[in-house]
């Protein structure tokens, strides 16, 4: 349980991988990922919810402990450009107990974000049908046993799209990528330009409010108001970690991954605090009580009902970014742990003409179509934040066991977390900070996740992994 792989083993196993991702395809990865369908949701839902106009503080201090992390993440990705990222990280650094339980926790972001995001779009597509006048019956909507739904077949529909557009290659998927994460960026300029000539400044007045508990027990306003808030956006930003999933595949991984991990993460707070300060000044933060699409729902009621229509449009277009950034991510830990014996070794394959993880990429995909076409999951979906959290904290722990190692039998990066020693410990204590802010069903599901976890690296990693057979 305490064995260390030699960062050596995961080189040789990874040779195999095309690195062929450049700082442009990771910053589109990166801003794809993180800003989804929840920048079109989250900040109406937060001001309306938690935090009042100073939602944009929520994003911004989300942000803070997520760029702590990336910092970590970076130094991590450029010292040691293996697939899998945490998992493999802490397996060097740690051990593998300790990195399957980071990586197990990623495994449930993925699981479940790939499904979650599958749904989203698949719901957004069916309002969009709404608009004009067109609609899926209820059996083909939802999912089985929900509102007299069987399978929801958008849902199965996209997942299947993105699957072979990744097994043709990450160069393919990232031209797709690309293309849509700069619709999806013009879009979201093209709202907050919209909105900018519709701002009434009484409506950020307090920027703060008071505090009171909500009927449901939550915190509104004060700073409670805006920690609640931050829990709830953190979760759009834990997205970074499907670039650093990526990196034995990327070109010159010392500059590449530093870059790509922070430099999206840049853009992504950018994109949020301007879209929430926009949202609250447009109309009153609770009018958007209970509105599903806070963004549409402000240009339709502001008058720009043509350009809420084209938004919407391509916001759901814009969605298939999230699920290539998730699958692609997903797949390569699934492809890691097959890799190291801790799941079945065929997840570890490659194919023979690319040298691509279509095995792992396939039993991700069916997986996926599973949770996401005929179970309702929206109770599960707070597990990625809580499992991807844990992971974050052991990253962040784990520069202090780099370190010492960097130069010797790891390579020593040109990209180095700054401010050390100080700096670990603050991205540690963020990342324990927000997932305190959690709610006990988050922090609840997650330990029965963990549970699970145990049960199968004890009754099988631990005696088929690599590591165990070389002792």
């Amino acid at each position: 349980m305490t064995l260390k792989e030699s960062p050596s083993v995961y080189e040789d196993k990874d040779a195999h991988l095309p690195r062929v991702l450049t700082v442009k395809d990771f910053l589109a990865l990166g801003v794809g990922t993180i800003v989804s369908t929840t920048i079109f949701t989250l900040p109406g839902v937060v001001a309306a919810n938690h935090a009042g106009p100073a939602v944009a503080l929520s994003c911004l201090l989300a942000a803070i402990v997520a760029g702590l992390v990336a910092f970590a993440y970076a130094e991590m990705a450029a010292a040691m450009p293996f697939a899998g990222s945490a998992y493999s990280w802490i397996n060097v650094v740690f051990g593998e107990v300790f990195g399957w339980i980071a990586g197990w926790a990623l495994l449930a972001e993925y699981f479940i974000a790939v499904a979650f995001v599958a749904s989203g779009l698949s719901a957004n597509f069916r309002g969009l049908l709404t608009t004009f006048g067109l609609s899926l019956p209820k059996s083909l909507s939802n999912p089985m046993g929900t509102d007299g739904g069987v399978v929801d077949l958008v849902a199965v529909g996209v997942i299947v799209i993105v699957a072979v557009i990744l097994s043709r290659g990450v160069t393919e998927a990232a031209r797709v990528e690309n293309v849509l994460v700069v619709l999806k960026v013009i879009a979201i300029l093209a709202f907050v330009g919209i909105g900018l000539t519709k701002l009434h400044w009484a409506n950020y007045v307090p920027f703060i409010p008071s505090f009171h508990l909500n009927p449901n027990g939550t915190a509104f306003g004060g700073w409670r108001g805006i920690y609640a808030g931050v829990s709830m956006i953190f979760l759009a930003y834990i997205g970074f970690d499907s670039i650093a999933a990526n990196s034995a595949e990327a070109k010159d991984p010392e500059k590449t991954m530093p870059r790509g991990i922070i430099g999206s993460l840049i853009i992504a707070v950018t994109l949020f605090m301007a879209v929430s300060l926009v949202l609250v000044g447009m109309f009153h933060y609770s009018h958007y009580a209970n509105v599903a699409d806070p963004v549409g729902w402000a240009l339709r009621h502001a008058g720009f009902t043509g350009a809420a229509t084209v938004i919407e449009a391509v916001a759901v277009v814009g969605m298939f970014t999230a699920l290539i950034g998730m699958m692609m991510a997903g797949s390569r830990l699934l492809y890691s742990f097959g890799r190291d014996g801790m799941l079945p070794r065929f997840l570890g394959r490659l194919t023979v003409d690319k040298g691509l993880p279509n095995h792992a990429l396939g039993v991700l995909a069916v997986i996926g179509v599973v949770i996401g076409a005929f179970f309702p999951f929206q109770f599960l979906a707070q597990l990625i934040s809580a499992g991807t959290l844990i992971a974050f904290m052991f990253v962040s722990l784990g520069i202090y066991r780099l370190r010492p190692r960097e130069g010797q039998d790891i390579a020593d990066p040109a990209f180095k977390m700054p401010f050390y020693p100080v700096m670990p410990a603050l991205a540690f204590i963020g990342a324990l900070i927000v997932f305190l802010g959690l709610d006990i069903q988050a922090k609840l599901y997650s330990g029965g996740w963990f549970l699970i976890g145990l049960v199968v690296y004890l009754a099988y990693g631990i005696r088929h992994s690599t590591l165990s057979a070389k002792d």
